[in-house]
């Protein structure tokens, strides 16, 4: 098995039954914010579409990169398909003109054939409303030689799936870094801010660590990483890796200080498991857990470490031409009230989902330009700033060309097009809101519906685990991760790993979010 890096969560698999073209984004995404990084404009994107098997893992724009797959790939590619609820992504591609499509079962095993012979798959389908925009995914690849997990950026509860169907995993490439915009848009203090910041910074690296643990692979690549942020309203946001304290509150490390940290944290032991660094086109040949070869376009140290800073201005220049023909795409900003068009856009939505209006629970300021529109949940109506308003508990500063856009654009999900964009600011008193942004990535009927459906199920949580003398509900109230793999125990204070969301264990309360209550109680010597 021949695995290339493309950039970002992009791989080119190559096997003797053929070749599977994973996540392929080269152009800047999230108006114009994100650049991956390192660059990958200069592969042959010609060549790299020509492939047999086409995996988009979901609908984030650092995954789907509609101009590089209707321009560079090919058609008759056959879509390995996750198992998704609502059945845009498969509507988006075939709006693409791919026609041909596996329809995977969530973790299950699929042996998929074609004229070059016979693959086995697995897409293990994550369906929360917090996945994504409503999904996310990982794919397993058996060439029979080597098993491959491209875990990208999902994040699975439950991996024992993958050892009971293919006994063990050889290559495992998962995300690591940032990718979000909290905190740097939270109007907050400048320490706390920072503050924030590395704690979400390492938080990540935790994860991810503790990922590679219940995977066991031998070889580990960093993958779906930091992107570039290269408008100069952004720069600031790039890890310069120059050591210094505004690096540290960057929740963008890269691959080379993953890699560090694993090797500091014992999870690269040099012999079983191995980190190993790939850049923008870098080639690697396995045969089952052994790594016969791997080339680099280019030494990897120089774009990281000391160079890295000024490979970030080199881009930076490059690309200007690029993000400004971006930008000339947007809306105007000028124009008639947006009240009727967001009443327009909103209303419909916020009638259909009683559940999570009532999640909200509060109104919520939009502050565009000179006006503020007030998304009003309890009443389920956008109307105008009143007098009597006062201070909203949570509330956002967007420009009017954002707005404007994704309102001329229809867009389903503001979460993947303005926020992850990092172009705009907020704030909110108490606790981080879940529903508020599930609504936000679900502006559509069929994907409010599920939502909203997803969330008034009954979870069962009568299991029970024992942890660090403390006896706790085995899944996590906010996502059912299972506690005794994500769980960390700090004095009386439970942290789960795999989204940060925490806990005081003497009451049960979340200090996340309000409501998820989890049932805890000392553990009886």
């Amino acid at each position: 098995m021949q695995i290339t890096s493309i950039g970002h969560a992009g791989f080119h698999i190559q096997t003797a039954a053929g070749s599977i073209l994973c996540d392929p984004w080269v152009n800047p995404a999230y108006f114009a914010s994100w650049v991956p990084f390192p660059d990958n404009s200069d592969l042959d994107w010609k060549a790299l579409g020509d492939c047999d098997y086409l995996y988009v893992s979901h609908l984030h724009r650092d995954h789907y990169d509609e101009q590089n797959l209707l321009e560079n790939v090919n058609k008759d590619a056959t879509v390995l398909l996750p198992d998704y609820p609502v059945p845009d992504l498969r509507r988006e591609l075939e709006r693409l003109g791919f026609t041909k499509f596996v329809e995977t079962q969530d973790s299950t095993k699929h042996t998929v054939s074609g004229p070059k012979g016979d693959l086995d798959i697995m897409i293990i389908a994550l369906r929360a409303p917090a996945d994504g925009p409503i999904g996310d995914s990982g794919l397993v690849v058996d060439d029979g030689e080597t098993v491959c997990f491209n875990m990208n950026d999902a994040r699975p509860i439950d991996l024992d799936v993958i050892a009971d169907e293919f006994g063990r995993v050889d290559v495992h490439l998962l995300q690591y870094s940032g990718a979000i915009w909290y905190p740097m848009v939270y109007d907050i203090p400048r320490k706390s801010k920072a503050n924030f910041a590395m704690q979400k910074r390492q938080r990540g690296m935790d994860r991810a660590r503790s990922y590679i643990e219940q995977v066991g692979a031998t070889w580990v690549v960093p993958s779906a990483g930091p992107p570039m942020f290269l408008d100069d309203d952004l720069f600031g946001l790039n890890d310069f890796n120059t050591g210094s304290d505004a690096d540290k509150a960057s929740i963008f490390p890269d691959q080379a200080e993953f890699l560090e940290q694993m090797r500091t944290h014992g999870t690269d032991d040099g012999v079983k498991h191995r980190g190993l660094m790939m850049v923008s086109g870098s080639a690697a040949d396995f045969a089952g857990d052994e790594l016969r070869e791997i080339v680099h376009p280019y030494p990897p140290e120089t774009v990281f470490g000391e160079n890295k800073k000024a490979y970030l201005e080199a881009m930076k220049e490059k690309f200007a031409p690029v993000i400004a023909a971006q930008k000339a795409t947007w809306a105007s900003p000028d124009g008639p009230s947006l009240l009727e068009p967001l009443r327009e856009k909103f209303e419909p939505i916020m009638k259909q989902s009683d559940l999570i209006c009532d999640g909200i629970g509060y109104p919520v300021g939009l502050v565009v330009g000179e006006e503020t529109y007030v998304l009003d949940f309890p009443k389920r109506t956008v109307r105008m700033r009143e007098d009597g308003d006062g201070k909203y508990r949570y509330g956002f500063r967007i420009a009017p060309e954002l707005v404007r856009t994704v309102l001329r654009d229809d867009e389903p999900d503001w979460v993947n097009t303005i926020f992850l964009s990092t172009r705009f600011s907020t704030w909110r008193i108490g606790g981080y809101n879940e529903y508020l942004y599930t609504f936000f990535k679900c502006l559509t009927d069929e994907r409010i519906a599920y939502a909203d459906g997803w969330f008034s199920e009954a979870h069962d949580d009568s299991a029970s685990i024992e942890l660090d003398g403390w006896e706790i509900q085995r899944r996590c109230p906010h996502l059912k991760a299972d506690l005794s793999k994500f769980g960390v125990i700090e004095g009386e204070k439970l942290t789960c790993n795999l989204h940060g969301w925490q806990w005081d264990l003497a009451s049960g309360r979340c200090l996340t979010s309000k409501g998820h209550e989890l049932r805890a109680q000392r553990a009886e010597p």
